[in-house]
């Protein structure tokens, strides 16, 4: 249900973990635009969040009554083959060393960033939040998905048990400013951009794909988000017997090569694409049901074209001045 007077408060001391991060960026874009501007943030050199003393004394000093917990070790495919135990380990952490000392420091209200990793591979199409749990994941993200998983069911447990003020929200696949555009490590998106970008500056006759090309995938701008967030934070109040965790998305999906083919379009690419089946392909599809989400009154508004087209532009901006995240 959502309520009529706002759960949050521009007089709120509202800590975003995660901050320099794309999505942490966006959520504190999207909170000073909503006229929440008594942000908390720290760098990781100002604050280790692995760290439970540091965490704690933190918070002892800076006294925060809001917590975005946005922050996590991530990567794609091959990142998550290539180092399951630091996603496991490091996002747990993070997760029971921000999420218990905000509940142990009277924090009042408290969201957690998950992904809907955290769903079967095979789950029913649309994805409803109820599907969690019931079946297998995706073997290729299982390890940072688990993480969250944990992450997710903590903060119901202490609602449960304590009345700890904790919601969850479970985005799909994002994109946009602040992505990570590593060759190998990053999501599929950027991962694309980036090399579409660099083959069309080089002339390049073709481009190979990981991949079928053949599953279908669901992107949401990551300003989208951010605007999903501060809509939960000042509206969303799950009752006793509701789920704890929304879907955010944008309920539209489509293939990978009809993806491949809108960034080739985004970045001038005019040669052939090629696509390498001996990798792996990942879940073979994959939409939120964001109905929940749009029923208490909330619709994502950026269509793929367009934030695709800015994402790609800045993107270039960036890479001119080396800025991007690589």
């Amino acid at each position: 249900m959502t309520n009529a007077t706002p759960l949050i408060t521009p007089a709120d001391r509202i800590f975003v973990a995660g901050h320099r991060g794309m999505a942490g960026s966006a959520i504190c874009r999207a909170l000073q635009r909503a006229g929440h501007s008594n942000l908390l943030t720290a760098s990781r050199a100002e604050l280790d969040l692995l760290d439970p003393q540091a965490v704690q004394r933190w918070f002892g000093e800076h006294k925060p009554t809001v917590v975005v917990l946005a922050a996590a070790k991530v990567g794609g495919i091959q990142a998550n083959s290539s180092y399951p135990a630091d996603f496991l380990l490091d996002n747990l952490k993070i997760e029971t060393n921000v999420i218990e000392t905000a509940w142990r420091s009277g924090v009042r209200r408290l969201l957690f960033l998950g992904s809907s990793c955290i769903y079967p591979k095979f789950a029913e199409q649309p994805i409803r939040e109820e599907a969690l749990l019931t079946g297998a994941l995706e073997p290729t993200n299982e390890w940072y998905a688990i993480a969250k998983i944990a992450g997710l069911k903590l903060c119901a447990a202490l609602r449960c048990q304590h009345g700890f003020d904790a919601i969850s929200l479970m985005p799909t696949n994002l994109y946009g400013p602040g992505d990570n555009y590593h060759p190998t490590n990053s999501h599929v998106l950027p991962a694309l951009i980036r090399r579409f970008h660099e083959a069309a500056e080089r002339g390049d006759a073709k481009v190979t794909c990981w991949g079928s090309g053949t599953p279908l995938r669901e992107f949401l701008h990551v300003d989208d988000l951010g605007e999903a967030c501060v809509f939960a934070l000042e509206q969303w109040q799950p009752g006793p017997d509701e789920l704890q965790h929304l879907n955010v998305g944008t309920g539209v999906d489509l293939s990978i090569r009809e993806l491949a083919q809108a960034v080739a379009a985004a970045t001038g690419f005019a040669g052939e694409i090629n696509w390498d089946s001996s990798k792996p392909d990942g879940t073979p599809r994959k939409q939120l049901d964001v109905s929940r989400l749009a029923a208490l009154g909330w619709r994502a508004r950026i269509p793929l074209a367009e934030g695709l087209a800015s994402t790609v532009a800045e993107f270039r901006d960036q890479f001119s001045q080396q800025l991007v995240r690589l």
